[in-house]
């Protein structure tokens, strides 16, 4: 109602102020709290080798055999269209795209592994082979290094569990101090800690690592970890709350990503071996709690692995890469947009389902984009909160190689600067 030209309200501004002023602390705690994405590139998949088997040529390996087995079995975009069941138009620049990354960069993120793909070692041999994960992985991320090397590294220790846990300790201690020794921690570390129970195993790690730069004169949180969630404690706790978010609160902002794992998770469920795959039920839940907690807060999810391995004839070959790439396409469809690869051979049919679930959308992501932007209208009449996803939808596509700059300017009319400022990032 207005009367005289001017706006009529009912409501004292002292009371106003005073509601105002309650709610300062929730936007305090909501901003600590739910930061949003942190607008970095997620790598698509983590690749774990154990830590005595792995070497400075293990990424160009892995893309050679992956290569090799492209070739033999789907050596052109038919016949990989007949394995997958692509649309033959998509898969050419599929197709093509696979080969270009096998060659320059086959792993995004390599997990140097000490638990559970190594073992119970001697003292002295682990001790020995942290130390020359750490030269590893320093020498992967120098200036001028030659050759396919990976967007992200780092070590899976062992677990807080007490008959592990000072083992695990020391190799991340041995880990940590010689990449400072050899230059100083990179940007693309990345730490996994496995088989977490409870928030006081996070809070425990969160000190660790708190020393650490205290002791090396490191700013305070630069060092960050992945939380592995593997046993059914680390999503329903005894006293009946969601486990996995007072996890993320443990980690005092430390947490960069859940990691579902498979096998152990199924295990500790009682799904036996045969059934115990990323499709199950038990898994399915287990991943929808990780993502309600994690929602916000800036903790990225991550997929687990399949055993199923692509060797052997070319029909057991074609049948592993159909399974491994539904269950990627599922995880996509899902918005984990990560996960574990265990073979080389997963790598073709891992991009093949990334690139063709990021190519196929790209036309109508880009589309919806500009009529937001334009505020044109259309078909669809889109959010903020949509644009965000979409924009966030191209911007991964092109992290990963999917689809490139030139094609998603000319279907939405953006650069990359106005996508991110569009994701939020």
């Amino acid at each position: 109602m207005s009367q005289g030209g001017t706006v009529r309200t009912s409501l004292d501004a002292g009371v106003v102020a005073e509601v105002t002023g309650a709610l300062a602390p929730v936007d305090a705690e909501l901003a600590r709290r739910y930061p949003g994405d942190p607008g970095t590139r997620q790598p698509v998949h983590t690749v774990y080798v154990p830590a005595d088997a792995v070497t400075a040529d293990t990424v160009r390996e892995w893309g050679e055999a992956a290569l090799a087995l492209l070739d033999e079995h789907a050596p052109d975009a038919a016949a990989l269209a007949g394995v997958l069941g692509l649309d033959e138009e998509l898969a050419g620049p599929v197709h093509d795209r696979i080969r270009e990354k096998l060659r320059r960069e086959p792993v995004e993120d390599l997990r140097i592994d000490f638990e559970d793909g190594y073992g119970a070692r001697p003292d002295a041999e682990e001790d020995a082979a942290a130390v020359r994960a750490a030269q590893l992985v320093a020498d992967a991320f120098a200036e001028g290094t030659e050759g396919p090397v990976p967007a992200y590294a780092g070590i899976r220790m062992k677990c807080m569990e007490a008959a592990v846990r000072d083992r695990g300790i020391r190799t991340l201690d041995l880990f940590l101090t010689g990449l400072m020794e050899a230059g100083g921690l990179p940007g693309g570390l990345v730490l996994t800690l496995p088989k977490v129970t409870y928030p006081e195993q996070v809070t425990a790690m969160a000190r660790l690592c708190a020393e650490f730069e205290k002791a090396r004169g490191l700013p305070e949180g630069r060092i960050g970890f992945e939380l592995q969630i593997e046993t059914t404690q680390s999503i329903l706790g005894a006293d009946g709350r969601a486990t996995v978010a007072r996890m993320i609160d443990a980690a005092e902002g430390r947490a960069t990503s859940l990691h579902y794992g498979t096998f152990d998770y199924s295990a500790s469920c009682g799904v036996s071996a045969a059934y115990q795959a990323m499709d199950h039920p038990a898994a399915d839940h287990a991943k929808a709690v990780m993502q309600v907690a994690a929602a916000g807060t800036g903790v990225r999810l991550s997929d687990g692995s399949t055993n199923i391995l692509p060797v052997g004839d070319r029909a057991q070959v074609h049948d592993a890469w159909r399974t491994h790439h539904g269950l990627v396409r599922r995880s996509l469809a899902r918005a984990y947009y990560q996960g574990w690869d265990m073979h080389p051979g997963h790598l073709p049919t891992r991009y093949a389902a990334v690139f063709a679930f990021y190519r196929e959308g790209m036309k109508r992501a880009g589309e919806r984009l500009a009529a937001y932007v334009s505020q044109a209208g259309g078909a669809v009449m889109d959010e903020p909160a949509t644009a965000r996803a979409l924009s966030g939808y191209l911007l991964r596509g092109l992290d990963c190689g999917a689809v490139d700059a030139a094609e998603v300017k000319e279907v939405s009319g953006l650069d990359r600067g106005e996508l991110e400022r569009l994701a939020g990032r």
